[in-house]
């Protein structure tokens, strides 16, 4: 008895330890990716501590910067979610560019269709959008599970071949006459999210991100079809050995990948834009990807990762504004984070041998 006591404590702590490495590792990179923006501020900056000022606190400063930048980390909240549950199943979605551009446009064109109904329409419009986006990722699953076709690949082209359908359809048939801007008509009014923190443009949207970090952190660890995934995804075929429907448990999660991404679209109408504007999701599927990567695929982290990444773009707008960088710094510091946080090299630093129990 004592002797399983001690070796369930060994275990206990062998655990602890490999969280910890796990942490240290993250942490290293995120350490690396904020030491290349000040390497770059000063090489490219002739006032390097203005800029770094900027970029670090301009974020913080003041409720409208603020604002900004927790409303830019909404969709990439969502966006996180939907990776994090695909590669819970073991499955890659590159296509959410694609799945928030179309989620969006579906989203705003059925909410001016549908304006007469009022609220009721809004939502209808909204399932509609989450439920096309879904769709569209379940067909790479579909296709990997019949003829082993690479998701990799069939996610990331169908999202381009989605990006130019809907480029033409935004700039052509529903474009709006009566704006310089290439987008469609604006949404009702009715439908616009509540602002929160005005003059910004975060709006009651946060509290629905919120809701649904908590809805799939309950769905994957709480449920059955979420176990169902999770072990699919471990090992298949211990999957169907334990009577696991594998088939099921490689569709469901790209649907429900897809659908996040689509309500990630959805909400950046009615909470934001207000208007599909061409090529406006531009950037959030991959860094909605980088987000779940920080996050290792856990939705309880998918919130700081994601507010992260968003405060490396809010930041690099503020010092860009104010100072004499471009914007381009910050694509660089979210690629090196990319790059980093996707190599299995740091993120092995702090690996040792296992504890013998």
């Amino acid at each position: 008895m004592q002797e399983a006591q001690k070796n369930a404590k060994k275990l206990k702590i062998s655990l602890c330890l490999n969280h910890l490495r796990r942490s240290g590792g993250m942490l290293l990179i995120l350490f690396l990716s904020l030491a290349v923006m000040v390497i770059l501020a000063f090489l490219l900056s002739k006032n390097p501590e203005r800029t770094l000022g900027f970029f670090f606190l301009g974020p913080i400063q003041n409720t409208y910067y603020f604002g900004n930048m927790i409303n830019s980390a909404i969709p990439l909240i969502f966006g996180g979610l939907g990776i994090s549950i695909a590669l819970q199943g073991n499955t890659f979605n590159l296509g959410g560019e694609g799945q928030i551009y179309l989620g969006a446009f579906v989203a705003t064109i059925l909410a001016i269709s549908l304006s007469f109904l009022g609220i009721f329409g809004g939502i209808i419009a909204f399932l509609v959008a989450a439920l096309i986006s879904g769709l569209v990722a379940a067909i790479s699953a579909l296709l990997k599970t019949k003829w082993q076709t690479s998701e990799l690949i069939t996610t990331f082209l169908i999202s381009n071949a989605i990006i130019l359908v809907v480029n033409y359809l935004v700039t052509g048939p529903f474009l709006d006459p009566e704006t310089n801007l290439q987008s469609t008509r604006k949404i009702p009014d009715v439908l616009r999210m509540t602002p929160i923190l005005a003059p910004s443009n975060l709006s009651s949207a946060l509290f629905f991100a919120i809701f649904a970090v908590v809805f799939v952190y309950v769905f994957l660890y709480k449920t059955l079809t979420g176990y169902e995934i999770r072990i699919t995804g471990i090992n298949e075929e211990f999957a169907k050995y334990g009577g696991i429907n594998v088939t099921k448990n490689k569709i469901l999660p790209m649907f429900l990948s897809g659908m996040f991404f689509g309500i990630a679209g959805a909400f950046s109408i009615y909470g934001t834009y207000y208007a599909t504007i061409k090529e406006f999701s531009t950037g959030m599927g991959w860094n909605s990807f980088a987000v779940a990567l920080i996050a290792r695929s856990k939705p309880q982290n998918i919130i700081p990762s994601a507010i992260f990444f968003a405060w490396i773009g809010s930041g690099a707008r503020l010092a860009m504004q104010f100072s004499d960088i471009t914007f381009e710094v910050s694509l660089i510091v979210q690629s090196v984070v990319f790059f980093l946080v996707s190599s299995s090299v740091l993120q092995n630093i702090f690996k040792q041998k296992r504890v013998k129990i």
